[in-house]
């Protein structure tokens, strides 16, 4: 991983006047500028990066990257400092790929997967399914970084000096194999724009993050980014066919003279297509076509939705150089991932209680739908909806949870700095005759009492997360071990 100091012209970026000065790191936040750093002054949601250059040069940065807004902004700071300027028209991508020139090589065998539900899921089955081939592999996304490498406080898809250190860091360990989550905003904010997947999935689109985006028009194209400006030129998209989005997403690839590998539970031409299924109380057996050879696969997974996961993950390994046969050997030994459809705890009467991270109307209703065909006797269901998010999504998640499960009860998720009844309003507009508990432990423990024989519970919309956001606060909170002390409680093993 190199990173001595380099000339602004070693890092592909070329300053106003011509000054080619020498620069000892790269900084986007304001707070780590020291000697000789080059300050990434970027366009911010509330403020303008720009807004800090005076304090940078104060610290010592050696020049100062920015858009034309910014230079402006900056002006007065700039003038007469001897700092050199670099002024890009999109700052955010010129500086990705001078971190990218900064940090060095990353590891060869480099994929990626984007849509609103099951990027987690596929890019850890992808990294499972390498290892069990013997690749030393991580996935990088909202759990984390996961496998043959670990680091902290890693987001969905990292900003870009991060991404870059982490890969470049990743390939020094000596692993090539890296399965990594696109998310929307990290696409439309430029953040992966010097990664170049050799293979790129999509698993579906669904209503998520209008707060950010706008539309549904905007928030496809951030994910067309994947496909249409990242994916390499000879690379390969695995595509979920059966959505309408994925269609689009498949027929612009095959325009740009890309290999799609399809994947479907309902359409006939796709190369992974799901032909039959059998589900039982401790996963599901498939019959798959892959290229119209029949594999009977079983997978110790709990879900429909998963088994498209799991072809998905498989049609990345293949698509990065697996052999067919060899990935759906290694099938079967997946397991789940942590925070979805995650089993918490069983009560004595053998009621299953159940944690997914399912946040959106899709993602939620597709998990009641998949638990149902394993549940005898009724499905309950907990779950709330975050605050400073999307609130268009709120009452369509209570028309899902109302329409797929038979015991509904709406608590908090993670209010922020919304007044949380106010959230669960807009949700049971959606379920009028929910329970309403506004106390998400409480809800938990309510809804783990109500089991009885033949019944199982679903708690949904955190997932893996460990703390719960009120106000400004993060208290910690984890809704597995609450379901498991809930079940401890009742069942007197406290």
């Amino acid at each position: 991983m190199t990173t001595e100091a380099r000339t602004l012209s070693g890092l592909g970026l070329a300053a106003k006047g011509g000054a080619d000065v020498v620069v000892s790191g790269i900084a986007i936040d304001s707070r780590k500028i020291r000697q000789g750093t080059l300050f990434a002054a970027l366009p911010g949601t509330t403020v303008h990066g720009a807004r800090f250059v005076a304090q940078a040069i104060a610290d010592g940065a050696a020049a100062i990257l920015t858009d034309r807004e910014g230079a402006a902004l900056a002006a007065d700071a700039l003038e007469g400092s001897g700092v050199a300027l670099v002024v890009a028209e999109d700052s955010r991508a010129t500086l990705a790929n001078a971190a990218a020139l900064w940090f060095g090589p990353v590891p060869e065998t480099l994929v990626a997967v984007t849509g609103t539900n099951g990027k987690t899921s596929v890019a850890s089955f992808t990294r499972q399914i390498w290892e069990h081939l013997g690749h030393p592999a991580v996935n990088i996304g909202t759990t984390g970084v996961e496998g043959s490498y670990s680091a902290p406080g890693i987001h969905t898809t990292p900003d870009a000096l991060t991404l870059q250190s982490l890969l470049a860091a990743i390939k020094a360990d000596g692993i090539e194999h890296v399965a990594m989550e696109a998310s929307s905003h990290g696409l439309d904010q430029r953040r992966m724009e010097a990664v170049s997947p050799c293979a790129a999935a999509f698993t579906n689109l669904t209503q998520d993050h209008l707060d950010y985006h706008g539309t549904m028009e905007a928030y496809f194209a951030a994910k067309l980014r994947l496909f249409t400006e990242l994916l390499v030129d000879d690379g390969v998209a695995v595509v979920n066919v059966d959505d309408p989005y994925g269609r689009e997403v498949a027929n612009t690839v095959e325009m740009r003279g890309n290999e799609v590998i399809g994947v479907a539970q309902y359409a006939e031409n796709a190369e992974l297509r799901i032909a039959g299924r059998r589900l039982d109380e401790r996963g599901q057996d498939l019959l798959v076509q892959a290229w119209g050879k029949p594999i009977r696969l079983r997978l110790p997974l709990i879900g429909a939705f998963q088994a498209m996961n799991v072809l998905t993950a498989a049609g990345l390994a293949i698509a990065a150089g697996e052999e067919v046969e060899a990935v759906f050997g290694v099938l079967p030994r997946l397991t789940g991932v942590r925070g979805r459809m995650q089993l918490a705890g069983v009560r004595t009467s053998g009621a299953p209680v159940y944690v997914d991270y399912a946040h959106t109307p899709d993602a939620l209703e597709n998990a009641l739908k998949a638990l149902r065909p394993h549940v005898l006797g009724r499905l309950h269901v907990v779950f709330g909806a975050g605050g400073d998010r999307d609130r268009g999504k709120r009452p369509l998640m209570g028309q899902a949870a109302a329409a797929y499960a038979d015991v509904v009860i709406v608590t908090d998720d993670n209010p922020r700095s919304e007044d949380p009844a106010a959230i669960r309003a807009a949700v049971l507009g959606g379920c009028p005759d929910a329970t309403e508990i506004g106390d998400r432990a409480e809800a938990i423990l309510r809804a783990v009492d109500a089991l009885e024989a033949g019944d199982a519970l679903l708690i949904a919309g955190k997932g893996h997360e460990t703390g719960q956001q009120v106000g400004d606060v993060v208290y910690p909170f984890d809704d597995v071990e609450q379901a498991s002390v809930a079940v401890a409680a009742l069942e007197g093993r406290a």
